[in-house]
């Protein structure tokens, strides 16, 4: 021992008499919880959130949920999105979710994407916003790249629909909840797994467009799952984002 106390061998330089003191330097824990981030996009900042589970570790690759917001939340806080649907359900029982959580946030004047429908078609498409948050998001943390997710309410539900069958070669599972999509798509979505919700009261968007979108992907052969909750309006998400087996099913989805 050195006339600090500490052992010989932890001493980097012996000095007349005794040692030089070291302190050893654990690695800084990685931020978690849910984080601020900006991003650019066509030249602007763009605010939007990632949650990181406490447990998160770079050594290991870990799931993703990207996660699109419905109507309500547009804007340009950043943080709004990350407060209703799946950021809520996360921070009412966070051990659901050991995984990455993506929420970026469509402009005021924006629509996810376009179904070719005539749904808000005099809204700009934000599926730029999408693609440069996940892009920052899979450089910035280690991310699997077999269990990336996507799900969306309301808005968010036509964007998963929609941006997931433009995409169907990144995502492992779809969890649309009361939107629709184009079922010219169903060919293409039934390559993915897919569970939807939407309450049988929607007073916003008609149920018939999930019933329409489920049975499309199911003459395709695809596996699909769909569960119609009674007596509920549009707010079908927190019953599907509380749904633990549900969440559960996500997450074990692979590509």
């Amino acid at each position: 021992m050195c006339k600090h106390g500490i052992p010989l061998a932890l001493c980097l330089t012996l000095v007349a008499g005794g040692c030089a003191t070291v302190t050893a330097k654990r690695p800084a824990a990685p931020v978690t919880g849910f984080i601020d981030k900006v991003m650019t996009v066509d030249g602007q900042e763009r605010a939007y959130v990632v949650f990181v589970p406490r447990g998160y570790d770079g050594r290991k690759s870990w799931p993703l949920i990207v996660f699109l917001h419905g109507a309500g939340e547009r804007g340009s806080d950043g943080y709004k999105q990350s407060e209703v649907g799946l950021g809520r359900a996360v921070r009412m029982a966070p051990d659901r979710f050991p995984c990455l959580v993506l929420m970026p946030q469509c402009p005021e004047e924006g629509w996810w994407c376009k179904d070719g429908s005539g749904w808000a078609d005099e809204f700009q498409p934000g599926t730029a916003h999408i693609d440069r948050a996940l892009a920052d998001t899979l450089a910035e943390y280690n991310v699997d790249p077999a269990r990336v997710y996507l799900t969306g309410l309301s808005m968010g539900g036509f964007g998963t629909w929609i941006y997931g069958a433009q995409h169907a070669d990144t995502f492992a599972a779809l969890m649309p909840i009361c939107g629709g999509g184009n079922t010219a798509d169903g060919a293409t979505l039934a390559k993915l797994p897919i569970w939807v919700f939407h309450g049988a009261n929607d007073s916003v968007v008609p149920v018939e467009r999930s019933r329409e979108m489920v049975e499309a992907v199911k003459a395709a052969g695809g596996d699909v799952q769909y569960s119609e909750l009674p007596n509920t309006d549009h707010n079908s998400w927190d019953q599907a984002y509380g749904n633990g087996d549900a969440i559960a099913w996500l997450l074990s989805q692979h590509r």
